[in-house]
């Protein structure tokens, strides 16, 4: 399998240089040559299927030859050491919980499948280390730590909003040591994603070797279709249409769900469910991207103003609106319809969902009014311990510490507050 940049100025490289490289010399974001559908077969007996066999059929072909067989079996049972569960949570709507790995967030996949591939390619080099480069506007940060603690070669600097992320993401981003190190950005998100960008294409770091372990590397991003075919694993039998909603930041999720529909998973619709930062909703009413600084809502993992991914959409949907409208929609939620909606799902039987979920809880509802035979799917994307600061109030409920969680509480933050990118560029070296 070949990779293109969809800036279509950079050479073709194969997964391994992608994954290494992150982004591409022309500053466009690495998309497969082709996608080709799995056999009918395999639809037809995915329900005899562990997740780890479904997972290898789906990204085998993205990874080819490139990581033997045998290898690539191993790092799929390393990712997928956790459950997936999926929840009714009101008569046909369901929740898909991503978030029972070591982090408790939906990351946890992509980063333990990347690093796990980054340090298979990193096996033989005694002396030249990657270094891994990531912004995150709350989850991502501590999957990545998690997931690249300890590996082999690799050097990890996380960057983040200060004040933007909620207490526990920002231990568990903050508290590893080892080879992790985290960078306190004074700004908002957008800030930290530009910086990483910057410094990809910037000639004098080139002896870093810049990776991201953000969803623009494909080894973060493609992994994230899994969900997807689990979860129609877990439905099949009741032999109904799906409409899948993402609550969407950076729109790493929904675009790997579309692959999976590529692939042939039978999927109705998709629902890009954003928090007050619109840039694509406003784009499918009127066909202009125009994305405008995020601003800071309870849903912090999704205020994101210029969604990396969704340049990828756009290329599988050919930029053209009457294609989006057939399988694709997105709409937009205030803070007040979040809480809302949160006390709507605990009343209803008990739920907790935290206020990524209900604002993909509320696209799956609206959407669902055009689609009244289908079974509805929302992503809930992190466990609501990650924002007790607004589920306990909200709910007045008491929520148990996870373990998980309790091993990063005790720890000290360990950062350093930088402002531009220049200072960046100093602490790189």
């Amino acid at each position: 399998m070949k990779y293109y940049s969809l800036n279509h100025n950079a050479p073709n490289v194969s997964f391994q240089e992608a994954v290494i490289q992150g982004l591409a010399s022309d500053k466009g974001l690495y998309f497969p040559e082709s996608i080709t559908p799995l056999p009918q077969a395999f639809f037809d007996e995915i329900e005899n299927l562990s997740n780890e066999e479904i997972a290898f059929a789906a990204i085998r072909q993205f990874v080819g030859d490139e990581i033997p067989e045998n290898i690539l079996k191993e790092i799929i049972a390393e990712t997928l050491c956790f459950d997936f569960p999926v929840v009714e949570v009101e008569n046909g709507i369901y929740s898909l919980e991503l978030f029972h790995g070591p982090t408790m967030a939906f990351k946890d996949v992509g980063a333990r499948f990347m690093s796990r591939c980054l340090g298979y390619f990193n096996k033989d080099k005694k002396d030249n280390k990657n270094t891994v480069l990531v912004a995150t506007s709350g989850d991502t940060g501590g999957a990545v730590a998690s997931g690249f603690l300890g590996v082999n070669g690799v050097e990890v600097i996380i960057l983040y909003p200060s004040g933007k992320v909620s207490d526990i993401q920002e231990r568990q981003l903050t508290t590893l040591g080892q080879n992790i190190r985290a960078l306190e950005v004074d700004g908002v998100f957008d800030d930290c994603q530009d910086m990483v960008k910057k410094a990809f294409l910037d000639e004098s770091l080139k002896h870093h070797n810049l990776t991201s372990a953000n969803s623009i590397n494909i080894a973060r991003w493609l992994p994230q279709m899994f969900y997807f075919f689990f979860a129609y694993k877990a439905l099949k039998k009741q032999n109904k249409p799906l409409v899948f909603s993402c609550p969407s930041g950076n729109f790493g999720n929904i675009c790997a769900g579309i692959i999976a529909k590529k692939m042939g998973l039978p999927v109705e619709h998709f629902v890009a469910s954003t928090n007050v930062n619109d840039t694509v909703p406003r784009f499918l009413v009127n066909g202009k991207y125009d994305p405008k600084p995020s601003k800071a809502t309870i849903s912090n993992a999704m205020d994101v103003g210029n969604p990396s991914n969704f340049i990828r959409i756009q290329e599988m949907y050919q930029n053209d609106l009457a294609q989006f409208n057939t399988d694709f929609s997105s709409f937009t939620f205030s803070d007040d319809e979040t809480i809302a909606a949160m006390k709507t799902i605990y009343a209803a039987n008990g739920y907790i969902a935290e206020p990524h979920g209900a604002v993909g809880y509320l696209g799956l509802k609206k959407e669902l009014e055009n689609h009244p035979n289908a079974i509805g799917i929302f992503l809930e994307t992190a466990h609501p311990i990650k924002f007790l600061d607004t589920v306990e109030p909200t709910l007045n409920v008491k929520l148990p510490i996870p373990t998980q969680i309790e091993s990063v509480l005790g720890k000290n933050k360990i950062s350093t507050k930088i402002k531009t990118y220049e200072e960046l560029k100093a602490f790189l070296g």
